[in-house]
């Protein structure tokens, strides 16, 4: 498509703006890291395979949302990941400002995984095995569940 027929708004946003280092933006769109960032994939993989050990012990016992809310918060993991290796690299302020990396996107993020491990069910630490229900209601109500 030439530039001629796209709108004014998507070529006033393609040029304007300042440019995006951390490689969040990439990881988003394209789905890639830029080569400084390959060990954050490490990280990712192995977030994701803790994530599903947490509620499986495999995907095969997760459902479909489950699945689809874990790919959600390592998405938004890279994205976070990203940004925090750049501030790390560079500095938390701008001049007499924090960062634009570390603006309110940075803390939507972090929110946002904070509210999907909630929906997931592991915002706290989870006891160790399954918890047998029958006994629990045997033993608090003292009949068979």
């Amino acid at each position: 498509m030439s530039d001629k027929n796209k709108s004014k708004l998507t070529i006033k946003l393609k040029r304007g703006g300042q440019k995006v280092k951390h490689g969040g933006y990439s990881f988003m769109v394209k789905g890639e890291l830029p080569e400084n960032r390959k060990h954050v994939l490490r990280y990712l993989t192995a977030a994701r395979e803790n994530l599903i050990r947490d509620l499986g012990p495999t995907e095969e016992d997760l459902t479909a949302a489950q699945i689809i809310i874990i790919d959600r918060i390592v998405s938004k993991l890279g994205i976070i990941r990203c940004i925090e290796e750049h501030i790390r690299e560079n500095s938390v302020m701008v001049g007499h400002n924090l960062a634009p990396a570390l603006g309110k996107g940075y803390i939507s993020y972090n929110n946002s995984i904070r509210l999907d491990l909630r929906e997931l069910g592991i915002d706290k630490r989870q006891a160790d095995g399954v918890p047998d229900i029958q006994a629990y209601v045997k033993e608090k109500y003292g009949k068979k569940g």
